[in-house]
C-alpha cells in the first residue's frame, strides 16, 4: 500500500538519506556532495504554504518525497515553483513517483502558485513521461549545462500552469 502525507521534521533523516542516495548514484540532481541533517533541516524550514514537502510511504516505510521549491529568490518569481521528486532505489517501479508527482501538483494547485517548473536530466525518460501524464509540457532543452560522473548533460525544462 502506498500513501502520501505532509512531511514533518521527523522525516528529515529519511529525506536526507533518499536525497544523498540520488546525489551519489544518479543525475537526477546536480548536487555532487552529500547533505547533512542540518542542511536538510534548513532546507525544510525555509518554506511557506506555497512550497510544501510530502513523503510517500510504502507499507509504512518512507520510500520517497516530493517538494515544491522556490524557483528564484527574486520576489516576482513567488508564483513559480520547481518540483523535486526522489524515490529510494529499492522502491522504484512501484508507482511511488507517479503518486508523488500527482499529489504534489494537486497541493500546488491549492496554493498561490501559477506555474511549476521541472528540470529533468537527459536519460530520465521515465520522469519526462510521469510529468507529461500530470499535464506538464516540454518548453525547451538546455544543452550541456551540467557535468556529473564525467559526462556533460542536457536538461529538459517542463512547465505546468494553473
Amino acid at each position: 500500500m502506498i500513501s502520501t502525507r505532509q512531511a514533518t521534521t521527523q522525516d528529515i533523516p529519511e529525506i536526507t538519506d533518499i536525497y544523498n542516495e540520488a546525489i551519489l548514484h544518479t543525475t537526477a540532481t546536480f548536487d555532487t556532495g552529500t547533505k547533512d541533517i542540518q542542511e536538510r533541516t534548513t532546507w525544510f524550514n525555509d518554506r511557506d504554504e506555497n512550497f510544501p514537502v510530502i513523503v510517500a510511504e510504502y507499507h509504512g516505510k518512507t520510500a520517497g518525497y516530493a517538494a515544491l521549491n522556490k524557483w528564484s529568490p527574486k520576489k516576482a518569481y513567488d508564483i513559480t515553483a520547481e518540483i523535486s521528486v526522489y524515490v529510494q532505489s529499492n522502491y522504484r517501479g512501484k508507482g511511488i513517483g507517479k503518486l508523488l508527482v500527482q499529489s504534489i501538483v494537486a497541493i500546488g494547485e491549492q496554493t498561490k502558485l501559477k506555474t511549476i517548473i521541472a528540470r529533468i536530466t537527459e536519460g530520465n525518460d521515465h520522469s519526462i513521461y510521469l510529468h507529461e501524464r500530470t499535464g506538464f509540457k516540454m518548453v525547451g532543452t538546455l544543452k550541456q549545462v551540467g557535468l556529473k560522473f564525467g559526462k556533460y548533460l542536457d536538461v529538459t525544462i517542463m512547465q505546468k500552469n494553473f
